[in-house]
């Protein structure tokens, strides 16, 4: 689903972060950091964004590159789906985040929706882990791996945060306009998928389970 240029500016830019970190040689390292500058190019020409802020959200890491990680929480509440409003986008999504360092996926999922949602929830098990690149999201400067958690939810009440201006649960055919940046409709509607198949093992692009 991701366009070549993206996969190819992102490969660029992890060589180049790479080489930046490894390299001692004076030469290579003014090689590698015209790669990360070729990279910055390709996405600021294709997405229409001014060089700067390329640079400071996609070149601006060092160290090995790795992906980012994605956690989300997928609680039910009598056969419906809890989702909630986004500030950014004002378009729904599954409550959660990029992975905070010091929790686990498991204690990410559950803070994410009590931050995001007010309900307090416990996690039941993992029901997927996708690669963004697999699916129709817009592009991204990062290679994601997107983590959903299934919940219980066991307390709390409906109240917005500072990233959520509303809070609901939705039935799988009344579903709103969702946060394609979070999550695309393939995904949410493979969490009903797995609702109504408890005995599916977790799904893995490719590898498990029988949802796509």
């Amino acid at each position: 689903m991701e366009p070549k240029w993206l996969e190819w500016a992102k490969q660029i830019q992890a060589i180049a972060q790479a080489g930046l970190t490894y390299s001692k040689d004076v030469y290579d390292l003014e090689r590698f950091q015209e790669l990360r500058k070729l990279s910055a190019e390709i996405l600021s020409e294709y997405t229409g964004t001014d060089m700067q802020t390329v640079t400071e959200l996609f070149a601006n890491e060092t160290g090995y590159a790795t992906p980012k990680v994605d956690v989300r929480g997928v609680v039910f509440r009598e056969g419906k789906l809890l989702l909630v409003r986004e500030n950014l986008d004002g378009c729904w999504s599954l409550p959660g985040g990029w992975a905070d360092i010091g929790l686990s996926p498991a204690e990410v999922a559950v803070k994410e929706v009590r931050e995001e949602s007010g309900y307090e929830v416990e996690p039941v098990r993992l029901l997927a882990v996708c690669d963004k690149k697999f699916y129709p999201h817009p592009p991204s400067p990062y290679h994601v791996y997107k983590i959903f958690i299934l919940c219980e939810l066991v307390g709390g009440e409906a109240l917005t945060g500072t990233e959520t201006s509303e809070v609901g649960f939705f039935g799988e055919n009344e579903l709103p306009e969702l946060s394609v940046e979070r999550n695309t409709e393939s995904q949410v509607r493979m969490m009903f998928e797995y609702a109504r198949h408890p005995e599916w093992p977790a799904y893995l692009d490719g590898i498990g389970g029988e949802a796509k």
